[in-house]
């Protein structure tokens, strides 16, 4: 079963969105689009099921959130 989602994370700010974007988009791959609305980071993230969609997802988010802690810190 193909499944997919949309994430849209609201970063503080456009420069820190870019900050984000350019630090996980390396990891993209088939499975994942990353691109920016302003300072919204959109992740279309597909997969071949449920299970391996959610794992996707957790990855994603964690490289996010890893991103966003040294750009803070800088």
């Amino acid at each position: 079963m193909k499944t997919s989602c949309r994430l849209k994370i609201d970063l503080k700010d456009d420069k820190t969105a870019k900050k984000v974007l350019e630090s996980i988009k390396v990891d993209d791959y088939d499975f994942v689009e990353s691109k920016l609305d302003g300072s919204i980071l959109i992740a279309d993230i597909k997969s071949n099921s449920v299970s391996s969609l959610l794992h996707t997802v957790d990855d994603y988010l964690s490289c996010v959130s890893v991103a966003e802690k040294v750009i803070e810190k800088k």
